[in-house]
Order: C-alpha cells, then sequence, then structure tokens
C-alpha cells in the first residue's frame, strides 16, 4: 500500500512546485505541526500567513462546528444567512474609515478579481496600475496584475490595459538612489508619471500590498501611500488595497494599511480572515459597493456559513487576547534578535517587515548585493532538519520568511533565532 508521499507523486499534480516539504502533517496545535512519523515542527510560517490565530484554535472550531449542526450551505447571495450578515457588520466595524458594504468569496484572487470589476463599475474607467515586484494571486486577471516574471512566465498574453509603477523596494531601490534622505520617496512621485504617459488617462484603479509579501516582505516607507493617495485623487483613481496576506493582526494592526494613515476606497483580504477555513472579502464604501447592478457579480459558495462563523470568533478571539498588538511587540522582539546574527559564508542585505511579517534578505556580499538565492534555499532546508519550518520568496527567491502564527511564545522565537544562528553561522 502507497503512504502518503508516494500518492501525492502519482496522483496529485504538484508540477507547478520545485518540491513538496518531504513532511507529512498529521495534526497541529499553537505554532506547532507534528508529522505522521512523530516528529514535531515548530510552523513560522502559517500555511502562507493563513492561521494567523493559531492552529487548533478551539474557540474558532467549535464555532464552525456548531454551525455544521445548523446550515453548511445555503448560497448566501440567493438567501438570507445570520452568520454572513453578523459578519459583515463586524468588518464593517474594524476596517478603517468608511468601508462598509462586503462581498464575501473563498479564496484572494476571487476577492481581488470582485474588486477590480467593482471598481471599473463604479467610475466606468477600465485601466488598472499596480506594483512591480508585486504579486495578487493566481487566476488570469490577478496574474495580469502581477509585477512578477517567475510568477507569469507561460501564461501570457495578460490582460490589456495594466500598467506598472516602480515598487517601493529600498534596498534595491529602482531609482539607484539608496539614501532615504535624499530619495524623498521618488517612486511615490513616479506614479503620476506612469499615469500620464504609460496609461491613455483612463484609470480605475491603483492596487497594492501594504507590505508586499510574495515579492519578499518589501515594506514601503512610512509616508510612501500617502504621498500615493495624493497623486491618485489627483486623477479620480480609486486606491484598492490588498489585504489577503497582510489582514487580521499579521503587520501589528488589524489591517496592514493602518501603518500609512489613509483610507483605501476598496479592501481585499483572504488568507487569516478565518483561520484556515475557505473565505475570502472585499469591502467598500457604501456609493462604490452600490454601483453593482443585477447580475454582475455572484459567489455559489461565497459567504459560506460556516466559514463565516469561524471568521466571526476568529475577530473574536483576537479582540479578546491583544492577538494584534502581540504581534507588533513580538514583531520588534524577532527582528532585534535577528539583527545579532553574523553569517559566516553569506551576507544578509536587510531584515525588514511589520508585526509578525518578517523578511531576511541574503546577498552574496554587502557591496554588491548580489541576491543569494541558493543558500536561501539551503537555509530552508537546514531550518527544517532542525525542526523550524520557514518560508522562502523575493523575486530573486532570496528572502527568508518569518510569518508564523501569532500566538507563538517569545521563548518559540528566541529558538528559532538560535536555530537560524546555528545555520547561517555554522
Amino acid at each position: 500500500m502507497m503512504n502518503t508521499k508516494e500518492k501525492y507523486k502519482q496522483f496529485v499534480n504538484t508540477a507547478f512546485v520545485a518540491a513538496v516539504e518531504p513532511v507529512v502533517i498529521e495534526k497541529a496545535e499553537g505554532a506547532t505541526y507534528f508529522d505522521e512519523d512523530g516528529t514535531t515542527y515548530l510552523d513560522c510560517f502559517a500555511g502562507i500567513s493563513v492561521v494567523n490565530s493559531g492552529h487548533g484554535n478551539e474557540m474558532i472550531n467549535a464555532a464552525a462546528k456548531g454551525q455544521i449542526d445548523k446550515l453548511v450551505h445555503c448560497c448566501s447571495y440567493v438567501y438570507h444567512a445570520k452568520p454572513v450578515a453578523d459578519l459583515a457588520e463586524k468588518l464593517a466595524a474594524i476596517t478603517p474609515g468608511e468601508l462598509k458594504k462586503s462581498f464575501f468569496g473563498n479564496g484572494g484572487a476571487e476577492a481581488i478579481e470582485g474588486a477590480l470589476r467593482l471598481a471599473k463599475r463604479f467610475n466606468n474607467k477600465n485601466e488598472m496600475v499596480a506594483l512591480t515586484n508585486s504579486f495578487h494571486g493566481r487566476s488570469y486577471a490577478t496574474l495580469s496584475l502581477t509585477g512578477n516574471c517567475g510568477r507569469k512566465k507561460g501564461g501570457g498574453p495578460y490582460m490589456p490595459g495594466v500598467t506598472f509603477s516602480p515598487a517601493p523596494y529600498c534596498y534595491r531601490c529602482p531609482f539607484k538612489i539608496y539614501d532615504s534622505e535624499k530619495c524623498d520617496m521618488a517612486c511615490a512621485d513616479y506614479l503620476d508619471e506612469v499615469i500620464r504617459c504609460h496609461t491613455s488617462d483612463n484609470v480605475s484603479l491603483f492596487i497594492a500590498e501594504p507590505v508586499m509579501g510574495e515579492g519578499g516582505i518589501i515594506t514601503p516607507p512610512d509616508d510612501y501611500f500617502k504621498r500615493v493617495k495624493e497623486v491618485l485623487n489627483s486623477h479620480d483613481i480609486l486606491f484598492v488595497v490588498d489585504e489577503v496576506q497582510t489582514g487580521f493582526g499579521r503587520t501589528g494592526k488589524m489591517f496592514g494599511i493602518e501603518h500609512y494613515g489613509i483610507e483605501p476606497d476598496i479592501m481585499t483580504m483572504a488568507k487569516g480572515i478565518a483561520n484556515g477555513f475557505p473565505l475570502s472579502c472585499f469591502i467598500a464604501r457604501d456609493e462604490i459597493a452600490d454601483s453593482f447592478q443585477p447580475g454582475d457579480h455572484l459567489s455559489t459558495f461565497g459567504g459560506n456559513p460556516v466559514s463565516c462563523a469561524a471568521s466571526l470568533a476568529n475577530i473574536d478571539y483576537m479582540e479578546q487576547n491583544q492577538i494584534v498588538e502581540q504581534s507588533a511587540e513580538k514583531g520588534e522582539f524577532l527582528k532585534e534578535a535577528l539583527a545579532a546574527i553574523n553569517p559566516k559564508n553569506v551576507c544578509i542585505g536587510e531584515i525588514r517587515g511589520k508585526g509578525l511579517m518578517v523578511g531576511i534578505e541574503l546577498v552574496e556580499d554587502s557591496e554588491s548585493m548580489t541576491p543569494a538565492g541558493a543558500t536561501a534555499g539551503k537555509v530552508r532546508a537546514a531550518m527544517r532538519e532542525k525542526g523550524i519550518l520557514i518560508g522562502v520568496g523575493g523575486g530573486f527567491g532570496n528572502v527568508l520568511r518569518v510569518q508564523p502564527p501569532l500566538p507563538v511564545s517569545k521563548e518559540e522565537l528566541t529558538q528559532v533565532v538560535a536555530t537560524l544562528k546555528a545555520v547561517l553561522e555554522g
């Protein structure tokens, strides 16, 4: 009889990944995975920033189990369902500014596709601007908005009407201005140039992640989005913020855009919204949301009552246990501890991020800044062998990603740093 790994090779299509981690997860609790062979692993990737409230969270699981006994599915856009209404009300209360009306789907790409449709319906414009180094999903439209050829190769031609503006990637500044005091956020100002010279001046929306996850935890300067919003307002363009990975406490705020002091016109969310139950959402102000007309949009499984019940419990758990505040504090603790590592055969170019969304960019040396992608892959494997699971990302595959469940303890984070120190300095 074949084991799980053999069945994966025979029956699960994994041709799109270099390799599935040689780990068979049987169960999980808190920030710990349990392999079926009895090996335990400290989870520092949280299913790609999904299980923000921790594995096996009793409060969230109980809410989902209770809802299963009542109702699993009715199509929440054909009939009313209480968990859907309650969650929409809660999201209107906790999201920034005047965001109010939600549409629920199943995954991040679906939320972003819906947000694009809504924006175009509202202002009757048809062009879009995104950022280089961005990632917005694997569907046709979201890949069209993704500024990373590694994610897009073999899938073109892509959707017309998409233009890219330089990302606020300060460590690898697109303008080669590496002095923050001299740059004056040239990347934000250049957005105006992009709109005027690379579009037909019919731009409906600008979309960006508050912290660019797949791009390598690229963290914009504090005033970046304020400057961007000024440019957008001058052209009457909507700002769509992609909170799929940054939402629900990941960055030390409930939503990442709250670090920057501006209000988006539309917000998308998924991943951490329901602690592992499939759910996504885009939310907008009344006047934008109401621009949809009958027949414009729908989702058969969107707003699943079980996932919505789990999401409500997830938010309640975060609020009752100060999980967001803990994320901010633990993130600073982690970055300070990482700064003491002095690698032997590679260099740490930059440690960046917000909250428990931390990236460590590895380079061959500080002067050339040559990406050390091969080394990053080896470090990830070495960490796994020592019982810690981390991610690797960035356009060059050279950024170690540390994004554990938010209830992770400081003792566990200390273990992560000690293990990484041993690997890099050994």
